[in-house]
């Protein structure tokens, strides 16, 4: 088990009267690669300047590997940023870009040679070393980026939506690419962005996060298939939330009829959101729990997605077999799909 490196203890950022963070908590791991997911303004990135430096909370404790870092000024800290906009030196080719920070810090020549040239072979950028910034594609820029952040050797690297200027294709590909390189360098990876699939995808935990809050903290898996409240679960992929009762355990009513779930614990009557993923509901032609028409039809490539209309709420369906439009339809849903959520709650 990776021991801790980074707690945030009731760390509180208020800007001009602003409530930014609301008191959050927070454990990074040796070695993790973390993920602060959330909307434009829900407090990520000012997550991530506090741990790198660029911010003091207004209250609260940032520890690093177990002493007190409040006050420790960001070139002091163990900890490089990669920033969305690369910031890199026009003026220099990329192994002057690269090995910038080693003779900042007065680095010997060979030493400066040996690091940066590994650098550049990390991000599959040797024989690039004379090519002007300006010269270089969106994706090389950030790996160049990336490699004078690693050449410095830090002990967390903190990413701000690194890959949001690049587009669809070369994203998934440096998404990959990235999980590689912190595997193979062995250093914690701190990842700020509001793309699921990027956070589902690259994560070893993810940190959902809104208005200031951490909602809830867990694996991609844990995440997806058990959201702690209808926010996360509408964030974190495609979901059907719809108003219910739970009538008693393992039994909750929505839709105007009784399901069998597998969720204990709530009061009798209690008014909860139901969530049900589209690809986890069944199309058939007759014969399932609820009845509905389907109101359109749209191809994704791997698979349909279908709005069948029932009894006054339009449910999103994910199917490898289309209905067409019109067509008068049943939809079913096992019980172990059926998520019963507190309005509200949060982590």
């Amino acid at each position: 088990m990776s021991k801790d490196l980074i707690r945030l203890v009731d760390c509180v950022m208020v800007f001009d009267d602003d409530v930014i963070l609301n008191s959050i908590n927070l454990t990074i791991k040796n070695q993790e690669f973390l993920t602060l997911l959330g909307p434009s303004g829900c407090g990520k990135t000012t997550t991530l300047r506090i741990i790198g430096g660029f911010e003091t909370p207004t209250s609260g404790d940032v520890f690093f590997d177990g002493v007190r870092i409040n006050d420790v000024p960001p070139y002091k800290r163990r900890v490089n940023t990669v920033f969305q906009k690369y910031a890199l030196f026009p003026h220099l080719n990329v192994y002057e870009n690269v090995a910038f920070g080693l003779r900042i810090a007065k680095t010997r020549e060979d030493e400066i040679k040996t690091r940066v040239n590994d650098s550049l072979a990390l991000v599959g950028l040797l024989g690039y070393e004379k090519r002007r910034v300006h010269q270089l594609s969106g994706g090389q820029q950030q790996r160049v980026a990336i490699a004078r952040a690693v050449v410095n050797r830090p002990q967390v690297l903190l990413l701000d939506e690194p890959l949001g200027a690049l587009d669809l294709k070369l994203r998934k590909e440096m998404q990959a690419e990235l999980k590689a390189i912190q595997k193979q360098v062995g250093i914690t990876f701190i990842y700020v962005t509001h793309d699921q699939e990027e956070a589902l995808t690259m994560s070893d935990t993810v940190v959902v996060m809104n208005n200031g809050e951490i909602l809830q903290i867990g694996t991609p898996q844990d995440i997806y298939n058990e959201p702690i409240n209808a926010f996360v679960a509408d964030f974190i992929g495609e979901s059907n939330i719809i108003d219910g009762v739970m009538i008693g355990d393992c039994d909750v009513e929505f839709s105007g009829r009784r399901f069998e779930c597998v969720d204990r614990g709530f009061d009798k009557d209690e008014p909860v959101d139901v969530v049900i993923r589209p690809e986890d509901l069944t199309v058939g032609e007759g014969g399932g729990q609820l009845s509905g028409t389907v109101s359109s039809v749209t191809f994704k490539g791997v698979h349909y997605e279908m709005m069948v209309d029932s009894g006054g709420f339009s449910w999103m369906v994910h199917s490898t077999l289309s209905q067409p439009v019109g067509a008068a339809v049943s939809l079913s849903v096992k019980p172990f799909d059926i998520h019963i959520m507190r309005k509200g709650k949060t982590a």
